[in-house]
């Protein structure tokens, strides 16, 4: 992580530690590692409608509150452990964002299955290749493209909740599945080299 303040980033990044931090050492870099793959998931689900802040304030509590974000674990939450995570207040406890998760674990571990891994599934609609973007502004990124709805109906046809194109975009470009940083900042040819 840089800290030097005339480095030029990604606006969004703005000043936050915390979002420094992550813009600079994890956003848009390429992820093939399913346990990595799938905490970003759950941190996207539970994302929808809310800041990304709000979410990165809280990772710690939702690995602790999710086995670590143990897909293999999260798949065999019972009842008993769905009213610990709704009483639980050092997460969001939205029900339905709960349950999409659990749902979510089991359908990760069906794709797992037919393609070996769930990096080989998501990454195969893009030909295991992050698209590279060449955005000057933070208004030309969109919020979801073509390539984002596909992806996302392919997953709702599979069992998955809470992963509309929205979602999944945000995903891919968590994933360095695509490299969204703006061409102006530091961390676009550093993740464009490391491909």
């Amino acid at each position: 992580m840089c800290d030097n303040k005339k480095i030029k980033r990604c606006k969004w990044a703005g000043n936050n530690p915390l979002y420094v931090k992550y813009h600079d050492s994890e956003w848009g870099v390429p992820v093939f590692d399913d346990d990595k793959i799938f905490e970003f998931l759950i941190l996207e689900t539970f994302q929808a409608g809310l800041s990304w802040i709000t979410i990165l304030k809280k990772r710690e509590n939702f690995r602790k509150a999710f086995d670590n974000f143990d897909y293999r674990k999260i798949a065999m939450y019972d009842n008993k452990k769905f009213e610990q995570l709704v009483q639980n207040k050092e997460i969001i406890r939205n029900k339905l964002k709960i349950n999409a998760t659990i749902t979510n674990a089991k359908q990760f571990i069906k794709i797992q299955k037919e393609f070996e891994s769930f990096g080989k599934y998501i990454w195969g609609f893009v030909n295991n290749k992050p698209i590279v973007n060449k955005f000057k502004t933070m208004n030309e990124i969109p919020a979801k493209t073509e390539l984002s709805e596909k992806i996302s109906k392919d997953l709702k046809k599979r069992g998955f909740k809470f992963v509309g194109p929205t979602v999944i975009y945000a995903h891919m470009q968590a994933t360095g599945m695509v490299n969204d940083h703006t061409i102006d900042c530091f961390r676009y040819d550093e993740i464009y080299n490391v491909i």
